[in-house]
């Protein structure tokens, strides 16, 4: 067992060598990060999905090549949009098609079919259109779609019934740009801390004694 020694009277004192300083803990941990990550991986999955789920909509749109005739059938009563997807859907250089919808069925009615005032197009996957009509229906069923011209009959193209997709598209971005950009900002603000606090312990590292020790 060791057991502490006295200096020799007129001798030089024990030499003593400086304890390290202890290992400054630094607020907030790197386990802050992961609250950060968590919101921005979150808002990529948001994102993704958001976007297959307005595809898969997409896709299941009763369609009606033009120019011809076709029929689709539509369940539930109010407001469809008649999407045209061709040729021009994406510049709003759209053929001057006529488009004419009639009930095929015995409860099936029309209520109006109005062009679409402003723009709305979408780029999903194979789909590439242009909202061109808002269609009412006052009572759902089966609907004969026929469309004349336009002048250039070699175009072609599809007229896609369905709902408004501004809302499933606000519904996908909005969500996942704050979720992306809280994510970002929270492992900005963490990084920036955690630098700020580690540099200034660096600084005061060297000052640091061990209490009651004397050289």
């Amino acid at each position: 067992m060791d057991t502490p020694t006295t200096p020799a009277p007129g001798g030089r004192g024990l030499d003593v060598v400086p304890l390290a300083a202890p290992k400054a803990t630094i607020r907030p941990g790197r386990i802050w990060y992961l609250a950060p990550l968590l919101a921005l991986l979150g808002g990529v999955v948001w994102l993704v999905v958001g976007l297959l789920s307005i595809n898969s909509s997409l896709s299941a749109f009763p369609r009606v090549a033009i120019p011809g005739s076709g029929q689709v059938n539509l369940n539930h009563a109010g407001v469809y949009v008649v999407y045209y997807e061709g040729p021009g859907a994406e510049s709003g250089q759209i053929p001057g098609y006529r488009v004419r919808v009639v009930p095929a069925s015995a409860s099936a009615a029309v209520e109006s079919l109005a062009p679409v005032t402003g723009s709305v197009t979408y780029s999903f996957g194979s789909h590439r259109g242009r909202a061109v009509f808002n269609m009412r229906v006052s009572h759902p069923g089966r609907f004969t779609v026929v469309t004349v011209g336009p002048d250039n009959p070699s175009a072609g193209g599809d007229f896609a019934f369905g709902g408004s997709l501004v809302g499933g598209i606000a519904g996908t971005a909005v969500p996942s740009a704050l979720l992306i950009l809280a994510g970002i900002a929270g492992l900005v603000v963490i990084f920036i801390i955690r630098t700020v606090k580690i540099s200034r312990a660096r600084s005061a590292a060297p000052a640091w004694s061990p209490p009651g020790v004397r050289p």
